[in-house]
């Protein structure tokens, strides 16, 4: 189960030569046990949760008393109002249901069990008690007879504070809550700072209610712009490449000289009539710019040689977008892909927020301070929470990286597949059927190393956001410093792991063994690797950004038209969200299949060289690109070795 070995059996390890799609077995069968117990658990606690009776308490409510609404209850010993008859009052009335505890996230009111919600405002407690006598609806304390409203001097106490909301009872939970959503205002505005005024918050809720229509209308359209994308990149890859390059250094040379020229006017200016705290200010504007010319100068100094060594790598990117563009339409599914995998992430959130729910109510009763009944899990069982936060990360983990495994096994079967029309008849779900039979146990491993990262990075941010504040320079540099230094691990993990699967998925090897050869080739490419890295990754990245402009500006002209609105800055907000999350999730595809190209060709390239017995099985794209590269490869060893060695290991397989 380590990932660590001996130096011979890596020795024995670099000299096999892989054999694409030919032999098959399953890998890492410990881990996947592991994850299957760990998995067991987790339906353990939500059958602790359902079972203790938590299941009640959330869907049918209970009042301060540990009384649940619409059935009879036991008495709790040494609590009163409990063990009362509750089978005609079905919903939970909050007396104040505006008090909000802001740190703890919930309604610091009693609360009641009552027959029906008043559904209009009741501004006086005769109309309290004209509600109860004509709707059989006792809304005050227990110990409060209707007829005791008006003339009880507790009355002020034990009825709810006016005036009383119109309330309306949530679907399914059976939870009187106030219709103007006014009540809750403070709480909004808690999440959203920019609103100190509650018309404000009004206004822009209604934008967001009143334009629906055109929110939904806009989301489709980036949809679709994401897919004409992916479909554009392909046929013009080559261009946009070298426009995007092109543009990064005429701007970088049109900043260095612009800052040059301000430094170089700003020291002839003439300084006589200048009283000293102006001239001290100038002088550090002059200082200032100084600095800053230095350092564009340096900066397009060291982009000029990173394009000159990467110049000869820019045509391997462009070749590898182009045959990922037909990648996608021999596997038209995997366009898709992103749809299925949110769906399974969205099923399982569900599922453990309903499992959240029911821990939150699960538990023995207990008197608080204010003499009301809270339930509190005692003993080992406490610690569910943990355990069920860690289930959150490690299966959500597990299902981004099936669709990992998932992707590169359907396009390393389209890359090792020499005749295309033998291809399987549907590729994606041929993956499917070995990561289920195969491979289930490499992706848990490799999930379980992402959460073994992830877990104290959240832990450390939870840290700096409760210390915010209080905490010195050094200790918030420090907590910076290992967040920071932690999610660069988690990012080089996750580029390592998503290699490692595309090795699994080639030669059906454990995790640690395919996480080994990968990094090998990785390095023995590193140049490339970076290449692609930053030219595919930032022409994407643009990809993204133009999808979310152009979806902001047709939102822009589309609100804009309408007169309704006061506000529709947030309806904007939520679309330009929603265009950036789906674009990412399609071009994050689209890159993923890059990734795995590059890997299949640098290992195709490794141990094949176009001799009979030993064919390429690369696309005519790349082949061409191979012959380029030899030919320059032969040019360089007549005038010198360095460009010839830095070659080779493309184009050479191991010996």
């Amino acid at each position: 189960m380590g990932c660590c070995s001996s130096a011979s059996s890596a020795a024995q390890s670099s000299k096999r030569e892989w054999k694409p799609l030919e032999d098959r077995s399953c890998t890492d069968i410990p881990w996947l046990l592991l994850f299957i117990l760990f998995c067991i658990g987790m339906g353990f606690i939500c059958g602790f949760s359902v079972a203790t009776g938590a299941a009640a308490r959330l869907v049918s409510g209970y009042d301060s008393y540990g009384n649940i609404c619409g059935q009879k209850n036991a008495k709790l010993e040494a609590i009163p109002n409990s063990g009362m008859d509750h089978t005609h009052r079905k919903y939970v009335f909050f007396l104040d249901p505006c008090n909000l505890d802001l740190i703890n996230r919930k309604i610091k009111s009693v609360a009641l069990c009552v027959a029906a919600c008043p559904r209009q405002e009741l501004k006086t407690l005769s109309d309290v008690q004209k509600f109860a006598e004509i709707n059989g609806s006792a809304l005050c304390s227990y110990n409060l007879k209707p007829s005791e409203y008006t003339t009880s001097s507790k009355a002020s106490v034990l009825c709810p504070k006016l005036p009383v909301p119109a309330s309306a009872p949530i679907p399914f939970f059976h939870r009187c809550a106030p219709v103007n959503i006014s009540c809750y205002a403070k709480f909004a505005e808690a999440l959203i700072t920019f609103v100190s005024d509650n018309s404000v918050l009004h206004r822009l809720i209604s934008g967001v209610m009143t334009s629906k229509e055109i929110i939904l209308g806009l989301c489709l359209l980036s949809l679709v712009l994401s897919m004409i994308l992916m479909v554009i990149i392909r046929y013009i890859s080559r261009i946009l490449v070298w426009i995007l390059t092109i543009l990064l250094i005429l701007g970088s040379l049109g900043g260095t000289g612009v800052l040059w020229w301000l430094y170089a006017k700003q020291r002839k200016s003439p300084k006589e009539a200048v009283i000293p705290e102006q001239l001290q200010v100038a002088e550090d504007n002059l200082r200032a710019l100084l600095i800053y010319a230095i350092s564009a100068t340096v900066f397009t100094v060291i982009l000029f040689l990173i394009m000159l060594v990467m110049r000869k790598r820019v045509a391997l990117t462009i070749a590898l977008f182009h045959v990922a563009g037909k990648v996608f339409i021999h596997l038209p599914l995997l366009v898709f892909q992103p749809f299925w995998t949110f769906f399974a992430l969205v099923l399982f959130w569900v599922y453990w927020i309903m499992t959240l729910l029911f821990l939150g109510t699960t538990g023995s009763a207990v008197q608080n301070d204010q003499g009301f009944v809270e339930f509190r899990v005692s003993g080992p069982l406490q610690y569910m929470w943990w355990y069920h936060v860690v289930g959150l990360i490690w299966i959500s983990e597990f299902i981004l990286a099936c669709q990992q495994m998932t992707v590169a096994g359907a396009v390393v079967t389209y890359y090792f597949t020499r005749d295309k029309r033998n291809l399987p008849f549907t590729p994606i779900l041929a993956s499917v059927n070995r990561l289920i039979r195969y491979h289930l146990g490499t992706v848990a491993k490799g999930s379980f190393i992402i959460t073994l990262v992830k877990i104290p990075r959240m832990i450390l941010m939870y840290i700096h956001s409760q210390l915010k504040g209080k905490e010195n320079a050094c200790a918030r540099c420090v907590l910076k410093s290992c967040i920071c230094c932690l999610w660069c691990l988690e990012k080089c993990l996750n580029y390592l792991n998503q290699n490692a699967y595309t090795a699994t998925a080639i030669n059906s090897t454990n995790f640690c063994t395919s996480a080994k050869d990968a990094f090998v080739i990785l390095v023995e490419n590193a140049l490339r690797v970076a290449a692609i890295n930053t030219v595919g990754d930032f022409m994407l990245f643009l990809g993204k950004v133009l999808i979310v402009c152009s979806t902001g500006l047709a939102g822009i002209m589309l609100l804009n038209y309408q007169q309704d609105y006061t506000v529709w800055v947030l309806p904007l907000i939520i679309v330009c969200l929603f265009a950036f999350l789906v674009a990412h999730c399609f071009l994050s595809i689209y890159e993923m299949v890059v990734d795995v190209l590059f890997l299949c060709f640098a290992i195709d390239t490794k141990y094949n060289d176009g001799s009979p017995g030993r064919e390429f099985y690369m696309d005519k794209v790349l082949m061409e690109f191979v012959e380029n590269s030899r030919k320059a490869m032969k040019e360089a060893g007549k005038g010198g070795v360095a460009d010839a060695r830095e070659l080779k290991p493309m184009l050479c397989r191991e010996r």
